[in-house]
């Protein structure tokens, strides 16, 4: 279901896939995060996806009052879990409602791997 924008002058349809690229690239902006990550259904390991297919670790649900954002990152070892998620929400919950027009309810942040630079 895309998300729609109504006016006097007529419809704007945003697609799911759409909403999570905006979601993806306010992700990546944030410090701490490598990218987006998706896991193997064979093996279950979790891989680090390329900027153009971010969306595949993204899920967003469109309902009448908003939207619902989950994302699955795979973070820089070392920096803060929990404060890396909480910055990683405000962002996409302020991009994502600024370039759209529309409420974000909620935003999940799953982190799926940490990466250790040697």
């Amino acid at each position: 279901m895309a998300a729609e924008i109504r006016n006097d002058r007529g419809v704007v349809r945003i697609t799911n896939s759409v909403i999570a690229k905006m979601a993806g690239y306010a992700a990546t902006k944030c410090y701490g995060v490598v990218g987006m990550a998706t896991r193997s259904s064979k093996d279950g390991i979790a891989k680090l996806l390329k900027l153009e297919s971010m969306d595949r670790g993204i899920k967003v649900r469109v309902s009448e009052d908003g939207l619902d954002v989950v994302m699955f990152v795979i973070l820089e070892y070392g920096v803060n879990i929990g404060t890396v998620g909480e910055i990683i929400r405000n962002n996409v919950k302020y991009q994502v409602e600024q370039m759209t027009g529309i409420d974000v309810k909620s935003v999940t942040v799953n982190v799926e791997s940490l990466r250790v630079n040697e």
